[in-house]
């Protein structure tokens, strides 16, 4: 029978889109796992290990093109667009986890303007292999239109299949009483709290589409009204406990500028045991950890997600108790928020974030605002500053802090962050290292290792820089220096596996010893005024705050007094590890600390999500502060706070993965 026969038969139309509606979704599913496995032997191999949750995928799988063919009608377009679409979703989560170690969320998709900084990442052989794999595919979809006959399905079965559709994404993603059946006979098991195992156990579709939920944070059982009341009565009473013999004030009442720099993806490749450098890239931060208050934060981030370190450090809150991935700035931050800077406002202080990138990135013109600072100079503040190979200099930033605390008349408060070593790292940026390193180290690796060192190296210079004008000023200043996170140093975490910092380059694998490694960042101290040593070997960036406000004998407000009483029994707390205050490692919360850190995640819902019954009990007039009408008012240009974008292709800020 004539092909041309076939096509005019009464029942090919609709066998056609029968058969397409059953194979389609598995090989849908299939197809997506390919990507982000990395292979057709993983993805077969998970898939027959694990039937019925590859059935669970394809079910979603097929809820997805059953929308896109109720709207669209045509069978060969809807097709290739939905295959073009998982697609991408798949390549994309397979970029994340191969730079910093997390898949795509559904709260992913916020990110507007920052979701073009992967595209300087994905140029490379392996990537416009997969890129234009998945191009050619949806091509040859297309060309079947023109051998294939007008394929559409009666409206009322493209209404039925698209309510179908919508319901069976509904109830899998707030996973409905049935849903929920469904899933765990099908062996579904949700590891919110380590979200690569999440999409790896469970494949993308069904960890994905789990991860809906997850967008709006649950209240903890324990949370009320009247634990609350009793948190506000402990704070008190912690306070009124506190030591007698309080230490001497050195500055006799006069209020310190207080400086935190957040240097982008600032580590020390020193670590690396099997690497040796022409000389010390970080002669001041090693010289400032023998003679300062000086330690590691425990990041909880890699690679990316800076403004999350910036959340925990100005807020006090922890990133763990809050869904993996989220982006405070995009999704909570949407109402005035307790943090150092309206504390440091309250004290007589004026409070100013510095960013040497662009004011939109992350939300932080607005953002800014609602955590109480008086003005944020971002890019477009910067009067013709140096570029040090992408980006303004770290040198212009310190310029910067220098210039406004010289300025300005009151003591200063401000949160620096830095932007010249943002990855990637394998542009050969500065052309000639001045800094290089022997070891047993790929060509790859080695280039992009000294490129990042050389970044490094000038963040540290930049902060002597600090040093040397603030020593020889009259103001008294504390400057605090810090990491935001590990650098991406190539796929599969490749400098730090080749350089015998872990023991290999699949995260998966990784000892709890490991894990701290990985997101240890240095932090120093300097003053030019007399401070108590310490050395503090882990916290969090949540506890930063209190601690430096312990450091200069400054009463701390409600939420930091919890931080410090949290730090004191667990100065270290990622979703995925958990560090007690003899250094012990746990997977999870040990139970001797559980009471304590869930009357903090309690603390941190009522102030973030529900009812703010807190500031009913304790410090009314810091918790409901309002944003200060005079934000901003010192850089009026432009009006609305939105900046220019770079032009397309250009390489953007942090998180330059997602991010």
């Amino acid at each position: 029978m004539r092909w041309s026969t076939i096509k005019q038969s009464r029942y090919f139309a609709p066998s056609f889109i029968a058969i397409t509606l059953i194979v389609l979704p598995f090989l849908l599913a299939l197809g997506v796992e390919t990507i982000v496995r990395g292979s057709l032997g993983e993805a077969w191999s998970w898939a027959w290990g694990h039937k019925e949750l590859f059935a669970m995928n394809a079910l979603i799988q097929f809820a997805v093109f059953g929308i896109i063919y109720a709207i669209l009608g045509s069978l060969v377009f809807s097709v290739g667009f939905t295959v073009l679409l998982v697609s991408m979703v798949g390549l994309v989560s397979y970029f994340k986890v191969k730079l910093i170690g997390e898949p795509f969320f559904p709260w992913d998709v916020l990110l507007d303007k920052e979701s073009f900084n992967i595209l300087p990442l994905v140029t490379g052989r392996s990537a416009m292999m997969r890129i234009g794999a998945v191009a050619t595919a949806v091509v040859l979809i297309v060309l079947l239109r023109l051998v294939l006959p007008r394929l559409r399905m009666p409206y009322y079965g493209r209404i039925a299949l698209g309510l179908f559709s919508l319901y069976t994404l509904y109830a899998m993603g707030t996973e409905t009483p049935l849903a929920g059946k469904l899933l765990n006979n099908a062996g579904a098991s949700e590891i919110i709290w380590d979200q690569q195992q999440n999409y790896s156990g469970n494949g993308l579709s069904v960890a994905f589409t789990l991860n809906m939920k997850n967008t709006i944070v649950p209240k903890p059982d324990g949370y009320s009204e009247t634990a609350m009341a009793d948190l506000a009565s402990q704070i008190e009473s912690s306070r009124q406990q506190a030591p007698a013999n309080k230490p001497a004030d050195p500055l006799n009442g006069k209020q310190p500028n207080v400086i935190f720099i957040m240097s982008e993806a600032f580590w020390d490749p020193t670590l690396l045991p099997d690497v040796q450098f022409s000389e010390d890239p970080l002669k001041t931060v090693h010289r400032l950890q023998k003679e300062s208050t000086s330690g590691y934060l425990l990041s909880p981030q890699f690679g990316g997600g800076t403004s999350n370190v910036e959340f925990e450090v100005l807020t006090g809150y922890s990133m763990s108790f809050l869904p993996g991935g989220s982006v405070p700035y995009q999704q909570y931050v949407h109402k005035p928020v307790p943090s150092l800077a309206s504390y440091f406002e309250d004290q007589g202080y004026k409070s100013m974030g510095i960013h040497s990138y662009e004011g939109w990135f992350w939300n932080r013109q607005t953002v800014y605002q609602e955590l109480g600072f008086e003005a944020f100079k971002s890019k477009a503040n910067f009067d013709n500053p140096e570029i040090r190979g992408n980006f303004i200099a770290d040198s212009e930033v310190s310029k910067s802090i220098i210039q406004e605390v010289d300025q300005t008349d009151k003591p200063m408060f401000i949160y620096a962050i830095t932007m010249q070593n943002h990855g990637p790292f394998d542009d050969n940026r500065y052309g000639t290292n001045a800094i290089t390193t022997t070891g047993p180290l790929s060509p790859e690796a080695k280039s992009i290792l000294e490129t990042y060192t050389q970044g490094a190296h000038d963040a540290d210079q930049s902060l002597q820089m600090l040093i040397d004008h603030f020593e020889k000023s009259d103001e008294p200043t504390i400057l605090v220096f810090y990491g935001d996170h590990l650098p991406m140093l190539g796929f599969d975490y490749q400098v730090y596996a080749e350089g015998g910092f872990v023991s290999t380059g699949d995260s998966e694998q990784w000892s709890l010893e490991e894990i701290k490694k990985m997101h240890s960042v240095p932090f120093v101290t300097w003053s030019n005024f007399d401070l108590p040593k310490a050395d503090i070997p882990v916290l969090s960036p949540s506890f930063l705050g209190a601690k430096m406000l312990d450091t200069l004998n400054m009463q701390k407000p409600a939420t930091f007094a919890m931080d410090a009483q949290v730090s004191a029994q667990l100065p270290g707390l990622l979703s995925n590890l958990a560090i007690d205050a003899s250094q012990q490692l746990h997977p999870v919360v040990p139970d001797d600390t559980a009471a304590t850190v869930e009357k903090y995640r309690e603390m941190q819902y009522d102030m973030l999500f529900g009812k703010q019954y807190l500031a009913s009990y304790i410090d009314k007039d810091y918790l409901t502060k309002p944003a200060l009408a005079n934000y901003n008012e010192m850089f009026k240009a432009p009006a609305d706070g939105v900046q220019q974008a770079e032009p397309a292709g250009s390489v953007v800020e942090d998180e330059a993965h997602k991010n």
